[in-house]
């Protein structure tokens, strides 16, 4: 893999980038990319990316909270909401 090079005046270099994709999900993307009316699929893939750095959707400490929390509720080890309020002092107002 290339690694972009910043300039003395502060923009980086394009690199190229390779990766392997199955035939099957390569056509995936392309689909996906001429059907959202992107130009190109470099286009559609740079798009993707710098979305899933800028708004990543879970970390894995979040994952791992959420598995917690499922299973606090499937073995029923859950508070109400009016519980939690007067547990905190809080109320729904």
């Amino acid at each position: 893999m290339s690694e972009a090079i910043t300039n003395d005046d502060g923009e980086d270099d394009i690199a190229t980038v390779n990766f392997k994709l199955t035939e099957s999900f390569l056509e995936r993307i392309d689909d996906t990319w001429q059907g959202r009316g992107f130009n190109s699929r470099s286009e559609f893939i740079r798009y993707t990316l710098r979305d899933a750095i800028e708004f990543p959707t879970f970390d894995r400490d979040e994952l791992v909270a959420l598995l917690e929390a499922e299973e606090d509720i499937q073995e029923g080890r859950t508070t109400s909401a009016e519980e939690a309020r007067e547990r905190f002092g809080t109320s729904d107002e």
